[in-house]
């Protein structure tokens, strides 16, 4: 391969990635004080949260996943655990850690299935 299309994939890859991050924590502070209102309790199984969370809100933390990579793990869990949404720090975590997955919007399809497929908690 020629070195130009190896910069220019470079350069891509670097503004697809941080165009990533800054939306993703964007819509995250937006966000914030909303989710806090939020009466979700403490209790809530995985399913149950993600039906109480705004579809932009799982979209951000997917946004931040695909930005961030392996380093969303400890990122995510702290984050949508000061904003109460602790039935799903696992999901979150597990999914960053496991490479190649970053990709794969996985909390919006979640959310998809659990809008869809009708999943009751």
């Amino acid at each position: 391969m020629d070195i130009e299309i190896l910069r220019t994939i470079g350069i891509v890859s670097l503004i697809l990635l941080l165009s990533s991050i800054l939306f993703g924590g964007s819509l995250l502070l937006i966000y914030a004080r909303r989710l806090r209102a939020m009466n979700i309790p403490p209790d809530a199984t995985f399913f149950e949260t993600l039906h109480y969370t705004p579809l932009l809100v799982v979209i951000a933390i997917d946004l931040l996943d695909l930005g961030l990579d392996i380093l969303a793990a400890p990122l995510s869990w702290v984050i949508l655990d000061k904003l109460g949404l602790k039935a799903l720090r696992g999901v979150a975590t597990v999914e960053a850690l496991i490479p190649g997955t970053q990709i794969i919007p996985t909390m919006t399809l979640c959310w998809f299935g659990v809008r869809l497929l009708g999943i009751r908690y």
